[in-house]
């Protein structure tokens, strides 16, 4: 039989790639770590960890294995804090992953009206991108992933999307009467992989692909950049609503938007805090 803490194991050995920073994280001996992968290879019947040099490394077996396993461990936390949360919404903690635009916006709001509605409720915030806090939802590393998709987005499996609203995209420039047509030649700068497929999209719609000569994620960069002439950019409407210098134009892009949602993962219904937290973020946008 699979033992939980076998797991939690190969999983802090998975995450850190050595015996010794594991152990540091689980506040085990090295010894006594070595001892719950070697117990739990018996129980597989199958070798998980193999030496590499002064080190060790994952075989194919104990990658896969690892990979359910911090999703088992994940799951076992998410449900300690499911049940805190579970009687009258009293206590508890509902842990959240959003990217920067809309944890500069929505989620604020959402935690100023979840501290109103149920007082004993924490919201906790990490900021990751979208395919990074969906990973960390399924590991159950979070209870709520807030992301934004586009409409041909294809629908991943256990994951169930909680539509929150629509976010503009703008052209980002210096002239006030600028347009998109204009910038067939322009430098161009861009961002994540999510956002230079958005990008193209945008551009193709004019018949152009983008030349793009810088890259930065952050929205205080990107304005800072096409303020100083280094080139476009676009924008979503959250992001300049967090963040917006006057000495750059931003002009909407009609008939192109983002999807704002918020996911969950596994079968409804949602717990109760991570359905107060889910109303919180709802109202958040339209407010």
């Amino acid at each position: 039989m699979l033992s939980l803490v076998h797991l939690e194991v190969l999983a802090a050995v998975a995450r850190h790639g050595s015996v010794t920073e594991a152990a540091k994280e689980l506040h085990y001996s090295q010894p006594s770590v070595s001892h719950h992968l070697a117990r739990l290879e018996a129980a597989t019947g199958v070798k998980l960890v193999q030496r590499a040099g002064r080190g060790i490394r994952l075989t194919p077996e104990g990658r896969l294995l690892a990979h359910r396993a911090a999703e088992i461990v994940g799951r076992v936390g998410a449900a300690t804090t499911e049940l805190a949360a579970h009687a009258g919404l009293r206590a508890g903690r509902v842990r959240l992953a959003a990217n920067a635009s809309t944890a500069a916006t929505i989620v604020p709001k959402a935690v100023v009206a979840l501290a109103s509605d149920h007082p004993g409720l924490e919201l906790s915030l990490v900021e990751r991108h979208p395919v990074e806090a969906l990973e960390m939802l399924r590991h159950g590393e979070v209870e709520i992933a807030v992301v934004f998709r586009h409409a041909d987005t294809p629908a991943e499996e256990g994951f169930r999307f909680v539509h929150l609203g629509d976010d503009p995209i703008h052209l980002i420039s210096r002239r006030p009467d600028d347009s998109l047509a204009h910038h067939r030649d322009s430098a161009w700068i861009g961002g994540c992989d999510a956002c230079r497929e958005e990008l193209e999209t945008v551009c193709r719609s004019e018949g152009f692909a983008p030349r793009v000569s810088s890259h930065s994620d952050d929205m205080v960069v990107v304005q800072a950049l096409v303020a100083a002439g280094a080139g476009v950019a676009i924008l979503p409407g959250l992001g300049l609503r967090a963040h917006r210098r006057p000495d750059v134009h931003a002009m909407e892009l009609k008939g192109f938007h983002r999807e704002i949602h918020a996911a969950t993962y596994g079968d409804p219904p949602d717990p109760p805090g991570v359905a107060a937290a889910l109303a919180a973020l709802r109202g958040a946008l339209s407010a």
